[in-house]
């Protein structure tokens, strides 16, 4: 077999961005140039960057993205009744799901395509998700808050989740 030759690409840094990547390296946070260049790309690709449209819009598709901190989302949370919180969460999945459908042409629903579904969510900043059996187990979440965080997983994936743990990380169990 022919082995097709490896494309090179010369990227000329300015003196602060060569430093600041200098310092990722050395402090241990990144191994290497290479590494570093080929994960921003797997987030260019995934996040879909083109589609920014400066200053500080940016679209996924069909839905329209913030950076927002956590801070903010915990403050609406505590103007939602309780009772609520589920539902509320359920409705922002299935808008995730709707988006995600459209967009991305991942069907949410289709067990054999989670671990993309996942990705895009970690990719997104909700946090890291694994399926391990029957438990969902979600580090780092960005919304810690379970009875939201199961409706939302609830509407995006067409499951019904009963949670185990009340801090992250979060256990779900589906139940059907």
């Amino acid at each position: 077999m022919s082995k097709e030759p490896v494309k090179r690409t010369t990227v000329i840094l300015e003196n602060e961005e060569r430093n600041y990547i200098d310092s990722l390296i050395r402090e241990g946070r990144e191994p290497g140039i290479k590494p570093l260049i080929s994960k921003m790309l797997d987030i260019y690709r995934s996040m879909m960057i083109y589609d920014w449209k400066y200053p500080g819009e940016y679209y996924c598709g069909i839905s329209r993205v913030a950076f927002i901190n956590v801070e903010f989302i915990n403050i609406l949370l505590q103007s939602i009744a309780t009772e609520k919180w589920r539902e509320v969460g359920y409705k922002a999945g299935e808008a995730a799901r709707v988006s995600m459908e459209a967009t991305l042409n991942l069907q949410t629903t289709d067990r054999e395509r989670w671990p993309d579904v996942f990705k895009r969510l970690r990719v997104q900043g909700y946090g890291d998700f694994y399926l391990r059996d029957k438990y969902f187990i979600i580090r780092t979440p960005f919304v810690a808050n379970p009875e939201v965080l199961c409706g939302f997983l609830e509407g995006l994936l067409a499951v019904q989740l009963k949670a185990k743990t009340l801090t992250p990380p979060l256990v779900f169990e589906i139940v059907a």
